[in-house]
């Protein structure tokens, strides 16, 4: 792929899977503050942030979210996840009232809300396609969405994959891409923290496409800077690509234990700053430097 040069300034959203981590004091939050500031805090540096917790505990309390709202800046957005019972336990049947409880849960964000994930479980094959045209078909227009699917079935550009890249194409939803070469691309004898996250990760290939206007990765890095950097070096080209098409991207950063997932976000933010003209990222406060560069 050819180089693409955007020299407007580019809209992409930038985030890590979660924003509150105790690991993170005194680089991206200050050595001593409380953890009520760290929402704030984080939302100084990043612009949006995976919402990993509903998929598990479901909606958030009224005065969470409310005091979320205070706390976010109009620019920010939350990108949460589908409630594992409505994906893997109902597998998207019957979910009709529940999905509305949720999705009213959330309304105080509103604008702050980015693409919802839906995250499908390894055995949700095409068979069952028509229950996520169903779900699409009634999804609020005003809230965005993203499918991350992770059956085997929707990897080999068959016609499960053909089938399912239309579906989301006729309904302007993204498909999640969950990159984990990185992570993956070592053995993980050398260190416990590389045979958990492979552990926990699908080892899913990676299918680079944006089947709507908010291209969604998950970017699952290693603990070795410089397999980072050969992984990220052909996403830049293809952001740029989708920037200067007119797509505001969302690009979340993990690592094997998230500690120096901060530090990765930064230094891909720098690489991607050499491919389009984006906003300088604001310091850390717990950080002795003053900018990202």
């Amino acid at each position: 792929m050819s180089g693409v040069n955007v020299t407007r300034p580019a809209m992409i959203h930038l985030g890590l899977a979660m924003w509150a981590n105790s690991d993170w004091r005194g680089s991206l939050f200050a050595p001593h503050g409380g953890q009520e500031d760290w929402l704030a805090d984080y939302a100084k540096v990043f612009s949006a942030v995976e919402g990993n917790t509903t998929f598990y505990s479901g909606a958030p309390k009224a005065e969470t979210v409310a005091s979320w709202a205070r706390q976010a800046p109009a620019g920010f957005r939350f990108c949460f996840k589908l409630p594992a019972t409505l994906t893997h336990e109902r597998r998207l049947s019957g979910i009709d009232a529940e999905l509305d409880s949720f999705l009213s849960r959330l309304a105080p964000l509103h604008d702050r809300l980015g693409p919802i994930m839906v995250q499908l479980p390894r055995d949700f094959s095409a068979q069952e396609l028509p229950q996520l045209d169903r779900l699409l078909t009634r999804w609020p227009a005003e809230i965005p969405s993203a499918v991350e699917v992770r059956h085997s079935d929707f990897f080999h550009k068959g016609k499960a994959e053909i089938a399912l890249n239309r579906l989301l194409i006729t309904h302007g939803v993204d498909r999640v891409m969950l990159d984990v070469r990185p992570l993956f691309s070592t053995s993980a004898e050398a260190d416990p923290r590389l045979v958990k996250a492979q552990s926990e990760k699908p080892k899913c290939p990676l299918h680079v496409i944006s089947t709507g206007e908010r291209p969604l990765i998950r970017f699952i890095g290693h603990l070795d800077e410089s397999i980072n950097d050969a992984y990220f070096a052909p996403w830049c080209e293809r952001l740029a690509l989708w920037i200067n098409q007119g797509k505001t991207p969302f690009l979340f950063v993990h690592t094997p234990d998230n500690r120096q997932a901060p530090q990765l976000a930064r230094r891909l933010y720098k690489q991607l700053s050499r491919h389009c003209t984006l906003p300088p990222l604001a310091s850390f406060a717990g950080d002795t430097q003053t900018s990202l560069f």
